[in-house]
């Protein structure tokens, strides 16, 4: 997962900006203890968001302490605590890092000293949670062969990394694993490969890699391919963000989603429309909005 997925910090009440800052510092530590200090340099928003939704779609308790760690090391913060749901998802964190560097490797980038970070993190993982990291290892290889293959669809050049996302939410939600779930999964994996490649438009013609948005639309810019083919790019996304919902509507969750349901109802189609605008990254640290 690249970082896109992120919360609509104006709509977001302060408990669950809370919530997300404690899963967030939680999955670091969970990081460090299943994968060693080195690997907590990886630690992103997407798998932050897998944990909140995660914990409530199996019903695992997520326990708050206050702590101090490394970067705020005066005050102590509210840290979800380690638990073993954490432990995985910050060994996947560490193999999709391991991954990112190893393809940017592979696209003629740099990446071999970052690579070369999360090792051992990444032998780690493999030692602890082979079948998981068997998976990410199965179908990077497939999107890799996509990618090789220069496929000129893009439904069939993010089917990998949406197959990924649906194989990952069995392994993790296991008898709690519904068709609806893997939906769910299946389109949120597919709008991250997509929406990737559509911030990347203008980079990789550049450097002359693989992007599906140019295979199938040749334009000059990303800013031509919006202003030539925006309805279609946009329909293209609001089938992902439907099956999102339908997958949403039929997922028993077993606390308040309001957490979730900010970052899949809100915060990924405004970063859709943000990229698709071309402006900068959303600043995650604005005021929050106050629950009266």
């Amino acid at each position: 997962m690249f970082g896109y997925v992120r919360y609509d910090l104006p709509n977001l009440f302060v408990k669950d900006y809370l919530l997300y800052q404690a899963l967030y510092c939680g999955l670091c530590r969970s990081i460090g203890a299943a994968c060693g200090q080195r690997a907590r340099f990886g630690l992103t928003y997407d798998v932050t968001f897998l944990s909140a939704l995660l914990h409530n779609m199996t019903g695992t308790d997520i326990r708050i302490e206050r702590r101090h760690c490394a970067e705020h090391c005066i005050r102590k913060r509210p840290i979800a605590a380690v638990d073993e749901l954490t432990k995985e998802l910050g060994a996947l964190n560490t193999a999709l890092a391991y991954q990112k560097y190893s393809d940017d490797i592979r696209d003629g980038g740099r990446g071999r000293a970052a690579r070369a970070w999360f090792k051992k993190g990444y032998r780690r993982a493999k030692q602890q949670y082979p079948a998981m990291v068997a998976l990410v290892e199965e179908y990077v290889a497939a999107q890799e062969a996509a990618e090789r293959a220069r496929v000129a669809s893009l439904d069939a050049a993010a089917e990998p990394t949406a197959e990924l996302m649906r194989k990952l939410s069995v392994h993790f939600l296991k008898e709690r694993s519904s068709a609806a779930s893997q939906e769910l999964f299946y389109a949120i994996g597919k709008w991250v490969y997509l929406i990737d490649a559509l911030d990347d438009y203008d980079k990789d013609r550049k450097k002359g890699r693989y992007n599906p948005f140019f295979l199938v639309y040749g334009s000059e810019s990303r800013e031509r391919l919006v202003a030539d083919n925006g309805e279609e790019v946009e329909f293209l996304f609001d089938t992902l963000f439907y099956s999102m919902r339908e997958g949403l509507r039929d997922i028993s969750f077993s606390f308040n989603r309001d957490l979730t349901d900010n970052v899949i109802l809100r915060g990924i189609p405004l970063e859709t429309q943000r990229i698709i605008k071309g402006l900068p990254p959303q600043n995650l640290e604005r005021t929050v909005r106050v629950v009266r």
